[in-house]
Formats: structure tokens, sequence, C-alpha cells
């Protein structure tokens, strides 16, 4: 297998709110879709960000769809500076997500803090302290 992601699917409960979020609030790339369709795309660098509703994801992956508790995933966005985690971290929670824990200094030397989108999918948004060796 090739080492790479080319699409995450998020399963979301409204899909209309879920894409004004994404598109609106976030500013992401929203691909032409007819308006009775149950999928939303948005292409970033590199990869591809799917909404499709979380019941029938659950249905398509032959699982229970009732998503209680913490899936185990979360997805990251690095950025290039520290101001930048804060800012991002602002405009997530502008556009209706949820601060989950606010932006500090972490453990691994960098500088990180999570929102949740209406869904509450988590996001870390990150400004990864690296060190030249």
């Amino acid at each position: 297998m090739d080492p790479s992601i080319s699409l995450v699917t998020l399963g979301v409960t409204d899909l209309q709110e879920s894409i004004r979020f994404y598109r609106d609030g976030l500013g992401l790339p929203l691909q032409d879709r007819e308006a009775d369709s149950d999928v939303a795309f948005f292409e970033l660098e590199g990869t591809w960000l799917s909404l499709y509703p979380r019941e029938l994801l659950a249905e398509d992956a032959t699982v229970p769809g009732d998503g209680s508790g913490f899936s185990g995933v979360t997805i990251a966005h690095n950025v290039d500076e520290e101001e930048a985690v804060d800012d991002v971290l602002e405009e997530a929670v502008e556009a209706g997500g949820e601060l989950v824990k606010p932006a500090q200094e972490t453990f691994w030397g960098g500088y990180s803090g999570y929102f949740a989108d209406p869904d509450g999918h988590l996001w870390e948004v990150a400004y990864p302290l690296l060190t030249e060796e």
C-alpha cells in the first residue's frame, strides 16, 4: 500500500449545517454538487474531505450508527506560526464549532489546541516546534 491518505469522510448529522461550517465558517473549497446530493467534497492540499450522513456512512460500513463515545480519531491541522493556532481556533468557534481545549504549550515542545465541529469531530490545531539538528 502507498503511504498516503487520499480522502477523509466525516459522518455528520446535518449535512447542510456541516457544509456551512466547513465552507462558510472555515473557508474550505466546496466542490460543485447537486442540491439533493447526500455527499459533499472539499478539495484540500494533497487530500479530500468528504461529509456524508452519519447513518448512511454507518450503513455502508455495516457498523452500528449510534456514534456513542469517543471514536478514537482526531484530525490535525498544522500551521506555520504559534499565533495562527489561536486564530484558527477562534475562526472555528465563530463558525459554530466548540472550543474543546484552549491553545497551550505542549509536552512535545509545540503549541496546540482542539475544537469540535458541529458533529463533535475533534480537530487539533498545532504549531509543531521543529528543532534543527
